[in-house]
């Protein structure tokens, strides 16, 4: 029998149930402890999941048993529970998203073992206006995040010059996420043909560790720069959610030079981030991931990305031709002193004429 306990957060009522009961075996991680872990990192969390259609992950038995994902809110939820409708093409019917729009809602769905917490690009509102592009590195096994680290650089380095700001945080499980934050009028057909072009780029520059194709088969050793995800009816794991792995492992934003540290000295673990640890993290930096809802960039067309690549393409050219220049025999010019001295000689010497 579920021993329920009643508990009143922000004015509200809310039953909880075996808070004793262990989610994590590897790490004796218990559902009470998934609970304390989502109040205390709600201040973080929830501006990035207000608005948003959340769709559930739920794990009633621990990450070892089975587990399903809820994208129509359950229909015993608390009448103070909002919601989000869409409409989904694939089923055909209007679907009602939960929306995680405070911290008893928050409670509710932990209490229902919804670890991982997984949220539209678009807010319910809007829902065809993607408000940030993303890029999802996956390593391809030997490879790891370390890999994914040198990519998410190369990502960074064209926003870069393309003036636009990214922001990384890791996924909680292998990769490695690349957030590019709009916040303007876009639609996701600009997005993800960007984001495949990009994409597409990265592994003509570098086909010896980036694939576009999620061909399984053509992944070994390769990063994937997962493009696809910039789409209407898919969703990322949010930033701050837990994922379900052996340790409560968690979506950590990290600040760049924690990933150029982990390229540099080619450690995995130098990314990986449990509960407790992110919960110091937030108290010693706040929300790295805050400009992702607040700093407003337009969206770059995607002829951008091809004169950025017909200029790196055209830099050995001009090199080339600046070296072959070098080295062509230059012609000899006098100097300003000899210069002087053939003048004084030509006014010495009289000037001949005929007879």
């Amino acid at each position: 029998m579920a021993k329920e306990t009643v508990v009143d957060i922000e004015g509200r009522h809310l039953k909880i149930s075996n808070l004793d009961k262990v989610l994590y075996p590897e790490a004796g991680f218990t559902k009470g402890q998934v609970i304390d872990y989502y109040v205390r990192i709600a201040p973080l969390l929830l501006p990035h999941l207000r608005g948003r259609p959340l769709t559930m992950k739920r794990y009633p038995n621990g990450v070892s048993g089975p587990y399903f994902y809820e994208k129509n809110c359950p229909e015993h939820r608390p009448e103070w529970v909002q919601t989000a409708r869409v409409w989904s093409e694939g089923n055909y019917k209007w679907m009602n998203y939960c929306l995680a729009e405070d911290l008893p809602t928050l409670v509710w769905a932990a209490n229902l073992a919804d670890l991982e917490l997984h949220t539209s690009l678009s807010l319910g509102k809007d829902i065809l206006r993607p408000t940030f592009l993303v890029f999802d590195l996956d390593p391809g096994p030997p490879a790891n995040i370390v890999q994914c680290c040198q990519v998410g650089l190369w990502v960074r380095d064209i926003f870069a010059q393309l003036q636009l700001q990214s922001f990384a945080k890791t996924s909680g499980s292998k990769g490695l996420q690349i957030y590019v934050p709009l916040n303007t009028a876009v639609t996701y057909d600009q997005t993800k043909s960007f984001a495949h072009e990009l994409a597409r780029l990265l592994e003509r520059q570098h086909p010896n560790l980036v694939v576009s194709d999620m061909k399984k088969a053509l992944r070994t050793g390769k990063v994937l720069v997962d493009w696809s995800q910039n789409d209407d009816h898919k969703t990322t794991v949010c930033v701050y959610s837990l994922r379900a792995k052996e340790q409560p492992t968690v979506s950590t934003p990290v600040k760049w030079d924690e990933v150029e540290s982990c390229l540099k000295k080619g450690d995995p673990s130098l990314l990986v981030f449990e509960s407790g640890e992110v919960l110091a993290r937030a108290k010693k930096h706040g929300d790295l991931f805050e400009p992702v809802l607040k700093l407003k960039q337009k969206m770059p067309p995607t002829e951008a990305l091809q004169k950025l690549e017909a200029g790196v393409s055209a830099k050995p050219e001009a090199a080339l031709r600046r070296a072959a220049a070098s080295r062509k025999p230059k012609k000899k010019t006098a100097t300003p002193r000899a210069k002087r001295k053939a003048g004084v000689a030509k006014k010495a010497s009289p000037e001949r004429k005929r007879v």
